[in-house]
């Protein structure tokens, strides 16, 4: 089953215009030479080929700026250019190469340095993406294969199937920034996004601003990339019941809670770009939030936030009641 948002579009073959269209992908890296190549290499066996590689290195100490010099005498310098990071963490390095002026293109798309992408995947983006106005807010994601360090498949990220909405996404980030293609309203919108503001994770906070402000969102069922799972891992699937126990914990421990006073800080900077919907439900949620017991349920329940799974909103709800929202 494919998840999508309210507003239904149709897809078909790749248009000329998709064909043409350039692609922008964000690569970030840091220590990240055990798997780049790999992953450089599926970057180049894309079948849409309209694309340039923006690497970000984050301080590497290991071989990954070698690498990525080789890369770049092979592939040339208007395919491949490198950027120094801002040293602040991997959001950060990503939201830093969204705003370098030297990025020109239709699409954009945020690149792990140890998976391996289908190569297709960024057609499959590209294809949904020119279905949709390039004036509104558009970010295709989904499902990722998981894979070990060897390559080797052990399972797949879990298949949400409620659709996609702020209100999911005030309490729930539903897929990876390595499965995200947007286009360049979605980037504007970014682009916004206050320097002193701590964000969580750049893939939650694309889906949060993308279905706040009006946009479409399209979770693909059928993965696009080899999500590779290893001790380096700064974030892991959450795709085992083990992962989600984790996850829970987190939650009434009161992590979620400082995550939420991170994104409602940052979101501060579009409020004046939400849709009037968006608007009610984080008034309510935020209201929430200060309210005493009966009056907390009361108002999450008007807000018509939810997670994806059942244990997912029981926590919630135990969040609630606990007040770790």
């Amino acid at each position: 089953m494919i998840a999508k948002s309210a507003v239904q579009t149709q897809q078909g073959p790749v248009t000329d215009r998709g064909r043409n269209a350039r692609v922008a992908i964000l690569l970030s890296t840091y220590n990240g030479a055990p798997f780049l190549r790999e992953q450089l290499d599926s970057l180049i066996s894309q079948t849409h080929q309209d694309w340039v590689i923006f690497a970000s290195d984050d301080g590497s100490s290991d071989t990954t700026l070698a690498i990525l010099s080789e890369y770049q005498l092979k592939l040339g310098q208007d395919r491949l250019v490198i950027f120094p990071g801002p040293r602040k963490g991997f959001s950060a390095n990503f939201l830093s190469l969204l705003k370098r002026p030297e990025l020109e293109a239709n699409y954009y798309a945020y690149c792990d340095q140890d998976d391996v992408w289908e190569a297709d995947k960024l057609e499959r983006g590209v294809r949904w993406c020119e279905t949709i106005a390039p004036t509104q807010p558009a970010l295709f994601c989904g499902r990722t294969r998981l894979i070990d360090e060897a390559g080797s498949p052990i399972g797949y990220s879990q298949l949400f199937s409620a659709p996609p909405s702020f209100r999911n996404a005030l309490v729930q980030s539903i897929a990876g920034g390595n499965t995200m293609l947007f286009n360049e309203a979605t980037r504007e919108l970014l682009m916004k996004t206050q320097e002193g503001d701590r964000i969580i994770s750049h893939d939650w906070w694309t889906y949060l601003l993308v279905t706040g402000c009006g946009g479409i969102v399209h979770y693909e069922s059928a993965p696009t990339i080899d999500y590779r799972q290893h001790g380096r891992n700064l974030i892991g699937s959450n795709g085992s019941f083990k992962d989600q126990i984790l996850r829970l914990r987190k939650l009434l421990a009161g992590t979620f809670k400082h995550w939420n006073d991170a994104n409602l800080q940052a979101i501060k900077a579009v409020q004046d770009q939400l849709s009037s919907d968006s608007q009610r439900t984080l008034a309510l949620f935020v209201q929430a939030r200060q309210s005493t017991l009966p009056k907390r349920l009361l108002l999450i329940s008007r807000s018509g936030v939810y997670r994806q799974t059942l244990l997912g909103n029981l926590g919630l709800t135990a969040a609630a009641i606990l007040q770790r929202l």
